[in-house]
Order: C-alpha cells, then sequence, then structure tokens
C-alpha cells in the first residue's frame, strides 16, 4: 500500500546528527525556560510577595498554555511537517519571553508564562514527530532519551548558571537572553531540518484507509493504558523537578537560595545522566523485546518508596532523596516513544501531542494544586514543614493508585492479547 502509512525516509548519519543537534538546542531552552521558575522562585517570590499558590499557578503556567496547543499541533506536525510547525511556534516563545521581561505584576508574569509555554510546546513534539518518520524504531527509542537528555541539560543550566549570572543581568536581563538565544535557535533548523515531503498522489482505489482522529487515538487501548501515569506519575515528576524540590529545600530543609540553586543542579544533573544512560540501553532492550509498559510495571514502584521515604524524613530529605525519585521516575518517560509506536505513522502527531496533553495537564495541575495544599493546611495551623508534607503525602497517594490503575489495564490488555 502507498500513501502516508509506509512513505518513511530515513536520513542519513549525518543528516541525522545535524537534524538531532538543532532540535537539541531548541528543546535545550525549552527545559531552561521551563524549570528556571525554580531557581528565581525566591527572588520572584520576595519581589512581587507571591505565595505558595500564587508561585505554583505562575510555574503551572507554563504547562497550561503548553497543554492548550498540543491538540491543534499535533494535526500541524501530520500536515506541515517539523520544519514548519516549530519555527512558527517559537515566534510566539520569542515574544513570551519578552513579555515576562518586561512585566510588572503577577497577572503580567502569568500571561508572558502562558504564551511561553504555547510557543515552546512543539519543541519536543516536532522531532519526535520527525524521528518517527525519519529513524528506525530502536533508534527512535534511543533520540527519544537522548532529546529528554537534551532537556535535563538545560534544567541544569537553569540552576547554578542561572544562579551566577542573575547579578550581572538580572532576572529581566536573563530573559531577554533567552529570547535571544530562542532566536538562534530558529536559525538552526531553519538550515538543518530537511522539509516534510508530501506523499505523491495515489489512484483512488489505492488511497490508504482515513487517518486516525484524536477520539480513535483516545480510545486507542495502549493509549488508555498509559494515560494515568502520564498525568499523575510522569506530569509530577516535571512539577517536582520544575518547581516543588526548590521549595522544599529552602522551606522544609531550611536551606539557602544558594544551597536550593546547588541541590538543583544536582537532581538535573543526574536527570542527565539517567536520560543518557536510557538512550544507551533502549536499542539492546528493544532488540531482547523487553517492552517498555512491562519496564514501566516493575521498575515505578522504586519512585514511590522513595517519596514515602521523602515525605517521612521532611528536614532530612534533600537533594539526593529528591534526585533519587526523579531518576527512578524517569521509568515513566519509556512511554512517550512507545505510545507513537503503538500507532500507525501518518498518525504520529496526534498521538504523541495527545499523550503530551495528558503529561502537561498532569504537570499544571499537580503543580497548581501542591502549592494550593500547602497555603490550605498552613490556614488550618498546620506548620510549614508539615504541611509541605501532607501536600507531598497526598501527591504520592494520587501517583500510587495512578499506577495501580495502569497496572490493571495492562494486565488486562495483556491477557486480552493472548486470548
Amino acid at each position: 500500500m502507498r500513501g502516508r502509512l509506509t512513505h518513511c525516509v530515513q536520513l542519513t548519519p549525518r543528516q541525522a546528527v545535524w537534524v538531532f543537534l538543532a532540535f537539541a538546542l531548541a528543546y535545550f531552552l525549552s527545559a531552561l525556560v521551563r524549570a528556571v521558575t525554580a531557581t528565581l522562585s525566591p527572588v520572584l517570590s520576595a519581589e512581587l510577595a507571591l505565595s505558595a499558590s500564587d508561585l505554583g499557578l505562575l510555574a503551572g503556567g507554563y504547562f497550561f498554555g503548553f497543554a492548550l496547543t498540543q491538540l491543534p499541533l499535533g494535526r500541524w506536525l501530520d500536515r506541515y511537517g517539523p520544519r514548519r510547525v516549530i519555527l512558527v511556534f517559537l515566534c510566539v516563545a520569542v515574544l513570551g519571553c519578552a513579555a515576562f521581561a518586561l512585566a510588572t505584576s503577577f497577572t503580567g508574569l502569568l500571561l508572558a508564562r502562558v504564551f511561553t509555554g504555547m510557543g515552546v510546546s512543539a519543541c519536543l513534539m516536532a522531532p519526535l514527530t520527525g524521528y518517527r518518520r525519519w529513524f528506525s524504531p530502536a533508534t527512535q527509542m534511543r533520540t527519544n532519551s537522548w532529546m529528554l537528555m537534551t532537556g535535563s541539560l538545560g534544567m541544569v543550566a537553569s540552576t547554578l548558571p542561572v544562579q551566577w549570572l542573575m547579578p550581572l543581568l538580572g532576572w529581566r536581563g536573563l530573559f531577554w537572553l533567552l529570547a535571544a538565544l530562542v532566536l538562534l535557535s530558529m536559525v538552526g533548523l531553519a538550515a538543518l531540518v530537511p522539509a516534510w515531503e508530501v506523499p505523491s498522489p495515489v489512484p483512488e482505489e489505492k488511497q490508504p484507509a482515513p487517518g486516525l482522529g484524536y477520539a480513535d487515538i483516545w480510545r486507542h487501548p495502549y493509549f488508555r493504558q498509559m494515560v494515568p501515569m502520564g498525568f499523575f506519575n510522569y506530569g509530577g515528576m516535571v512539577a517536582v523537578q520544575t518547581l516543588w524540590a526548590g521549595p522544599w529545600m529552602v522551606q522544609v530543609g531550611g536551606e539557602s537560595s544558594q544551597q536550593a540553586a546547588v541541590g538543583l543542579f544536582a537532581i538535573n544533573l543526574s536527570m542527565l545522566v539517567a536520560f543518557w544512560l536510557w538512550g544507551l540501553v533502549n536499542p539492546y532492550l528493544a532488540r531482547r523485546g523487553y517492552r517498555a509498559e512491562g519496564l514501566m510495571a516493575w521498575g515505578m514502584p522504586i519512585s514511590l518508596v522513595l517519596l514515602a521515604v521523602i515525605v517521612w524524613r521532611g528536614p532530612d530529605a534533600g537533594w539526593p532523596w529528591w534526585a533519587a525519585f526523579c531518576v527512578s521516575s524517569t521509568f515513566v518517560a519509556l512511554s512517550q516513544p512507545a505510545v507513537a509506536l503503538a500507532l500507525p505513522t501518518h498518525a504520529a502527531g496526534k498521538a504523541l501531542s495527545a499523550y503530551n496533553l495528558v503529561i502537561f495537564a498532569g504537570v499544571f495541575t499537580v503543580q497548581w494544586t501542591i502549592g494550593l495544599l500547602v497555603d490550605s493546611l498552613g490556614q488550618l495551623g498546620w506548620g510549614t514543614v508539615d504541611a509541605f508534607r501532607g501536600a507531598m503525602g497526598a501527591f504520592g497517594l494520587c501517583c500510587l493508585s495512578a499506577y495501580a490503575l495502569f497496572l490493571y489495564l495492562y494486565n488486562r490488555r495483556t491477557v486480552h492479547e493472548r486470548d
């Protein structure tokens, strides 16, 4: 059969490297912008008198904007291709960074974060959509992990390097610099990423079946199986990594802003190494028949146990415990390329974007809800330490419930396939 279902073009190794690097720079910057609120949280809280719920909403605004674009983004990626779509979206990201630098109120900052999130929302989905067509399945698993590694590198850059630049640039100057770097990444993408080749017309009787719509994707058993942990476990991992690990170290652990920045640096460096290692072992695991959902089934309980220990230890749970939690949570990242591979090539953009919507809706919900819980428990008379522990405990129960639902759906689908 001809048409979209079989129109896959493998890049040469040299082309593949340059394409990967071009996308990696853009994703590095998007992750830096995403995570920088954790490092800037003490400065922004002091300058604008932000509460915990304000801080959670400000950080979550990025993910809200991100989530808003996911459904149309999937259609546009499948139709127009990664290069064209990401360049248009990054124009919005440049405007968002500039607006954040100019903002003088919490409302202005929040709106700027929403626009920034919308602008960078194609920085991972665009390359993954392209990789689905340009790379073999084993290579897709590797490049997905290494894209996430570059994201972790961006999060590393959002910690100590940002702390070092603050006395020189201030937080406003920092966002002007980010706007300029995003413009630079757009030049690289325009020059290096291949155009999206349109399939040649075929006779009507040989046309492939109509493409999958979002309703079909949401009804797909494999997709539904991945949704619970995508929302709470994956979304929660990102929520902790990009925001709440920092305030925990400061307000629960009693560390200074500089010490918290060092802790965040270590957490994100640990994540970078974890995704690098996943990239190395994923092709081996794929060749040996290890499936993403099976690895998630036995690997994710580690993170649940570690989160319970963190809540129990309270002020004694410093960055090494949060690093261990985040690293052990990376099992859930295997779900992203697995969803793309489980659905037809021509629907890869929609499948990835639909799943990304689940993840980032989870990030927004978890980030804001943890802040609301901290404030609410404080108003009920709980101390700061106990309020944070209570909020994280509630998050842990949600993660446990999501894992149990995933396991139930996974086992039911496995039994159905055997029958």
